[in-house]
């Protein structure tokens, strides 16, 4: 076979849609943008990133799949109401991503480990069978392509849930108390935007990692237990 195309991360970002968000729709869709806008001022790093983006409620909404940042006019509007259901959030993951793997290798391309960015303000409401699910999902042995979690809790998302999600501690990070949802989403974004194009830009680089930036006025959830 003819040499690669080249290396690819993909990234996932997983949103909370429950109606507790409604009030930070505004925010969440001003965060995208502003993803969006700097990706597209990284050519190299943006190259190197497949992008997707699922919000969850109830159920689970796939706004963007596997999108080349450089080629999108724009990224999707996120939207609020139900539910907090976890266990559709990662269903839904067990069966994307496995599948966006496989087809970014037939299109030829090197697929590193994907990068889940989860996003929550609040407790799960689907009781507690989204941790088989999430097991299932980041088990290497069962999941050949189990994604690294990076998990984010704001509002009432407790610190033990967040590192329930999380995939290693330091990837588990919370809002301060008394923190403003609205600033905790913008420093997230801040923080996410980072993290893709450092980690992009190590690939471009031929040196892969995955790079996770703390966001400002978050602390690692670990300091919370």
């Amino acid at each position: 076979m003819a040499e690669t195309l080249g290396q690819l991360l993909p990234v996932y970002v997983l949103a909370d849609e429950s109606g507790s968000m409604a009030e930070y729709v505004g925010d969440l869709n001003e965060g995208m943008k502003s993803l969006h806008v700097a990706l597209l001022g990284e050519p190299m790093a943006a190259a190197k990133v497949r992008f997707s983006v699922l919000g969850f409620a109830h159920g689970v909404t796939e706004r963007l799949i596997l999108a080349d940042l450089r080629s999108e006019a724009d990224l999707p509007r996120l939207s609020a109401g139900g539910g907090t259901n976890y266990d559709a959030a990662f269903g839904a993951l067990l069966k994307r991503i496995p599948q966006d793997v496989r087809t970014l290798k037939s299109q030829g391309y090197r697929v590193h480990r994907p990068a889940v960015f989860f996003l929550s303000d609040g407790q799960p409401t689907c009781g507690e069978e989204w941790r088989e699910t999430h097991r299932r999902l980041t088990d290497r042995s069962v999941t050949g392509a189990a994604p690294n979690v990076i998990a984010f809790g704001m509002g009432s998302a407790r610190a033990e849930t967040i590192l329930s999600v999380a995939t290693q501690s330091e990837f588990a990070f919370v809002s301060l108390p008394g923190a403003q949802l609205g600033d905790s989403i913008a420093k997230f974004f801040t923080a996410l935007t980072k993290s893709v194009v450092e980690s992009g830009n190590a690939m471009a680089s031929g040196q892969p990692e995955l790079v996770v930036e703390k966001p400002e006025g978050f602390r690692l959830a670990i300091d919370e237990v």
